[in-house]
């Protein structure tokens, strides 16, 4: 490469475009070279050699003269002294703002962590949206290096490698330059897994000597039926590319010899009738697999790609893929949105399926959003970021969470503290409970009060495992005195009802059947529901527990503080079972509405007021009064069996009201007093089945005063 000068690169763009400005480009060279003088790459080589490839490979991509130039002058602004200023007033505002442009993507740090990778991704979208050959650049840039790469560090090595399987193959594909997508794969590959790769390679030589050379063969019967039927075409074939066979392996959880399509096919026709001709001489002389067949060219997508593809099984059983295209699709399905600068003769490619870079960036923005900068990073991830979700906070920062998390996880992602203080949150700008699971390329906001702590209730929330410790080490380390002494309580009361005392003895000896470091640790975790009495009581005296515990209804709902009251409000009357929310009302602690509760409109703009609850599991006394509207037929006795049947389904009538009476039938509301939400619906289902009654509804009054 060191002999690769000046006049070689002008020869190689003036294979292409016979008008090129050769001095341009020469002066490029020439001050590429003075700027980087003395300078030198891992190899040895002097750095020079690097922008001089780079500018080769984007030679053969058939580039305008600007870009080959950005190419020359890539690094001089980030690793000579030469400025923007320096660049614009020799080469021009274009040139400048092109190498500037390649300089800040250089800049983004993209081997940091994988939540730093949704920043940077939205960095690269935006360099994008103002010159797409700025990408160019910079993936001939990066391909370059990954040819060299076994000249740098190991761990250096690893660290680009996945940077490039990570970022860049992905965004090449994106583009539609899936020769180059293919490249950066398979050497990233290389430095990832080589034993993989290796067993690959391997296991095709070994294939080849079995089977003999499939491809030869196929390709020439392909042949041989197109000149039957008089059709002038091309034809090529190979075998897939170690990464996508292991990919395939991957995903499909398969082993080599099972894998069927690891050969392509390649026909380059003349005219698009003659494609869709090729299509049926296919399937004629080979069976189609349903559901591997796709037309880009009456779709095509939206990097103007445009082929026929198909699967086909040959009678020994061999898959192969076969590509149907036109030499003006080819030649775009190499090129991507390059091809819209591509030169021939001269002159500006005019292929009609090369698209244009603006339209192209246009669709993108129709159908991914403005903001929605994350849609583009789903689009161009790899599996392995299936399990990740990336959020904004308001300032536009990036938080990478695993599938699942809350906004819980998320305030705990950006510091303890607020995590600890949270009590609401806003996702795109609409409060959510905090229980709700984020979505890629939401914007969190958490809504945080000094006076809150960690809620035990958290516990069954949250998915990072940040967020578990935290929630723990607070509600163990702050509460843990209170929690021992309500422990003691409740387990001194569970002991007499069994007619037991609690002996120093006993708790350490049931702190060491469960495995607990001591009796204090035993009493906290009673203390803050995350162990029950009955447990212990079931530990140390099997046969005193009983079959199935009962609540304290007093303790009911989880995400109270240990010594916090709680009422129902009236105009909605929550079961156990529904979900609900608290809202804090001053002198009378916490009042409970259902989610669905209408009220709660009235409180939207008083987040401080909220805080998320939840009914415990576990069996719920028949103690939860609950207003259901009859309307019965007016005859002896009615009334009686109704209440009869009531008592049988386990429920209590606390109260009763007359409301309308007719000849035939009177209405009236009945207070009942019921465990939970499948109590309440036994019994409405026992009482509609009764022929008795016309009608039950469960009353709910908005205007009720809380």
């Amino acid at each position: 490469m060191e002999r690769f000068d000046a006049e070689d690169l002008i020869a190689l763009v003036r294979n292409y475009n016979p008008r090129t400005n050769a001095e341009l480009i020469r002066q490029a060279y020439d001050y590429g070279r003075r700027m980087h003088e003395g300078q030198s790459r891992h190899s040895g080589e002097p750095y020079f050699t690097h922008p001089v490839a780079v500018a080769a490979i984007l030679t053969e991509m058939r580039l305008d003269d600007a870009t080959i130039v950005t190419a020359l002058l890539h690094d001089t602004i980030e690793d000579t002294r030469s400025t923007w200023a320096d660049i614009a007033a020799i080469f021009g505002r274009e040139i400048a703002d092109l190498v500037d442009g390649v300089t800040k993507l250089t800049n983004l740090q993209m081997s940091g962590a994988h939540s730093k990778q949704a920043e940077n991704f939205r960095k690269l979208f935006m360099a994008m949206s103002r010159d797409l050959r700025v990408i160019l650049v910079k993936l001939a840039d990066r391909l370059h290096n990954m040819r060299t790469i076994r000249s740098m560090r190991p761990e250096k090595q690893l660290q680009k490698a996945r940077e490039t399987m990570d970022i860049f193959a992905p965004l090449a594909g994106r583009m539609g330059m899936q020769w180059m997508r293919e490249e950066l794969e398979d050497l990233a590959f290389k430095v990832i897994n080589p034993e993989a790769r290796n067993s690959i390679i391997r296991r095709f030589v070994t294939l080849q000597k079995e089977t003999g050379d499939v491809i030869p063969r196929i390709t020439a019967e392909i042949r041989a039926e197109l000149e039957r039927e008089e059709i002038e075409a091309e034809v090529f074939g190979r075998a897939k590319k170690p990464f996508s066979v292991w990919r395939k392996m991957q995903e499909k959880q398969l082993s080599f010899s099972r894998l069927s399509d690891i050969y392509g096919f390649r026909i380059i026709t003349r005219s698009e009738a003659d494609c869709y001709r090729t299509l049926g001489i296919i399937h004629r002389k080979w069976r189609a697999v349903p559901g591997r067949f796709k037309d880009y060219i009456s779709q095509p997508k939206s990097n103007g790609y445009r082929s026929i593809h198909t699967t086909v099984s040959a009678r020994d059983g061999t898959r192969v893929e076969v590509q149907i295209r036109t030499r003006a699709m080819h030649e775009v399905a190499e090129a991507g949105v390059a091809a819209h600068w591509a030169y021939r003769d001269g002159v500006r490619s005019k292929n009609p399926f090369a698209v244009d870079p603006g339209e192209w960036l246009a669709s993108l923005t129709e159908r991914f959003g403005e903001e929605d900068h994350d849609e583009f990073l789903e689009h161009v991830k790899l599996e392995m970021y299936q399990d990740q979700v990336f959020c904004f906070t308001p300032k536009g920062d990036v938080i990478q969470l695993p599938k699942g998390a809350t906004p819980i996880d998320f305030a705990y992602a950006i510091h303890t503290r607020l995590g600890s203080s949270c009590v609401g949150a806003k996702v795109d700008g609409i409060r959510v409970p905090l229980w709700t699971r984020l979505k890629n390329g939401q914007s969190v906001e958490i809504i945080a009060a000094s006076g809150q702590r960690p809620q035990a209730a958290w516990l069954d929330i949250v998915k990072t495992g940040r967020a578990k410790a935290a929630i723990r080490r607070s509600l163990r380390e702050e509460d843990r005195s209170r929690f021992i002494r309500l422990g003691r309580e409740l387990l001194r009361v569970a002991f007499e009802h069994v007619d037991r005392k609690v002996t120093d003895k006993a708790l350490r000896t049931a702190a060491k059947a469960l495995a607990l470091p001591d009796a204090d640790e035993l009493l906290a975790r009673i203390g803050s529901a995350e162990l029950s009495s009955q447990q212990v009581i079931g530990t140390l005296y099997p046969d005193l527990a009983p079959n199935k515990e009962e609540l304290d209804s007093r303790r009911a709902v989880a995400g109270l503080e240990a010594d916090q009251e709680f009422t129902r409000a009236p105009c909605c009357s929550p079961l156990p079972g529904e979900r609900i929310v608290g809202i804090t009302y001053r002198g009378k602690g916490v009042v409970i509405h259902a989610i669905d509760c209408p009220v709660l409109a009235d409180f939207e703009d008083q987040p401080g007021r909220w805080v998320d609850l939840r009914w415990r599991d576990g069996r719920h006394p028949a103690a939860y009064s609950t207003r259901l509207s009859l309307t019965i037929r007016h005859d002896a006795g009615v009334l009686g069996r109704i209440c009869t049947l009531i008592g049988a389904q386990g429920a209590n009538i606390s109260d009763m009201q007359f409301m309308d009476r007719k000849p035939d039938f009177y209405r009236l509301t009945v207070d009942v007093e019921l465990r939970d939400s499948e109590h309440l619906h036994a019994l409405m289902t026992a009482l509609d089945a009764e022929s008795d009654v016309a009608q039950v509804a469960r009353v709910r009054d908005a205007l009720a005063p809380v």
